[in-house]
């Protein structure tokens, strides 16, 4: 489409009404074959296309020009994407590799802090694919812990974040243990170069629509892809493919365990970590059938090696239930009204993964198991 053809549609209407009547169809992911037809399982799926457009319009149009770069949140408390981490505050940016940044801010205290370029798009070609990685240890500081990283297609000196022509986003993970102790990174972004006109255009705001409403539909049909494959493992955490996790725009220094999660009224699952290796971190969440983190500002819905209590062999037991199982399991987490959902291990920085042993018992019978 020509610029004049994309403008005649913007002055003329045909491009909003198109963006609604889009948004309209991408809203039957609800009622896909294979989604939970509970009222209060569509409610929340609704709710979560009203969270993937808010989504959209920051990455797509208030933030979606790589000529002025700034950070958005494409998670946080109540905008939740596959399986987002409650540990962590994610911080996007829309690049492109036409240009070259500069990252200028303070390491903080937080203990993971990774920096990933990707390419692609969850509404484009269904993948965010990684185009470069710095992970927080290898950052050089200078004595006040602040640092500066460039971005760009050819390497620079220092701390350098790869790009490639087909880069597009860039993702900051800050994966804490105890929020209240630990300082999160700052971070600022700049493009480098010369000044160019930051005027509406309207054009790209065409455009700009057109990619919100594709965001908002791919993604909702990518998880409900992932939650209808997760269904062959129902209540087990195997390692799930990693090079599909790092397609969806995983982080590659996290290994993945995920599946999906049921439940009766008089049912628990016990979650069994035997073996901690040496690693950065762990977590484990649940989330619900959309795949978003449970509410985890009035509920405990995970745990990770500061929250949990451990055994005194240093292993972990979690208990999945809908009603607390008393003081004998410190490490319960609740469904929080749900019947089904997702739920997600991570082992963040490790080189062995030991598995993660599930098993679901009548909620009687966790007397016996202590």
């Amino acid at each position: 489409m020509s610029p004049s053809d994309a403008e005649q549609r913007i002055a003329d209407g045909r491009a909003w009404h198109d963006f609604c009547d889009r948004l309209k169809q991408a809203g039957d992911v609800v009622l896909r074959e294979g989604t939970p037809a509970t009222p209060f399982d569509r409610a929340e799926g609704y709710r979560y296309l009203t969270r993937l457009l808010r989504a959209g319009l920051e990455s797509q149009l208030e933030f979606g020009d790589p000529r002025f770069p700034g950070f958005y949140q494409l998670s946080n408390e109540t905008i939740k994407i596959g399986n987002d981490n409650p540990d962590n505050v994610y911080q996007n940016c829309t690049i492109s590799g036409r240009y070259e940044y500069r990252i200028t801010g303070t390491r903080g205290t937080v203990p993971y802090l990774s920096l990933g370029t990707k390419a692609g798009g969850y509404g484009s070609t269904g993948q965010m694919v990684s185009t470069g990685e710095l992970d927080g240890d290898r950052l050089v500081v200078d004595a006040n812990g602040g640092f500066e990283v460039l971005l760009s297609c050819e390497a620079k000196r220092g701390n350098w974040l790869p790009m490639k022509p087909d880069t597009r986003m860039l993702i900051v993970r800050q994966t804490f243990g105890d929020r209240a102790a630990e300082e999160p990174a700052r971070l600022h972004i700049e493009r480098l170069g010369d000044a160019e006109d930051a005027s509406l255009d309207p054009a790209q705001l065409a455009a700009s629509l057109e990619r919100v409403v594709a965001f908002v539909g791919g993604t909702a049909n990518k998880f409900v892809d992932w939650m209808v494959e997760f269904a062959s493992h129902e209540n087990q955490l195997p390692s799930d493919d990693q090079e599909k996790c790092q397609r969806a725009g995983g982080d590659p220094n996290i290994h993945y365990l995920q599946s999906c999660w049921r439940l009766a009224p008089d049912e628990a699952l016990l979650i069994e970590a035997k073996r901690i290796p040496p690693c950065e971190g762990w977590n484990f969440q649940l989330s619900n059938f959309w795949m978003e983190s449970l509410d985890y500002r009035y509920h405990r819905v995970h745990l990770n090696q500061s929250t949990a209590s451990h055994e005194a062999d240093g292993s972990v037991r979690i208990v999945v239930a809908h009603r607390d199982p008393g003081e004998a399991w410190p490490n319960w987490l609740t469904t929080t009204g749900h019947e089904l959902g997702s739920m997600l291990f991570r082992w963040i920085g490790a080189t062995e993964f030991p598995p993660v042993d599930t098993r679901v018992l009548p909620f009687e019978a966790l007397s016996e198991a202590v």
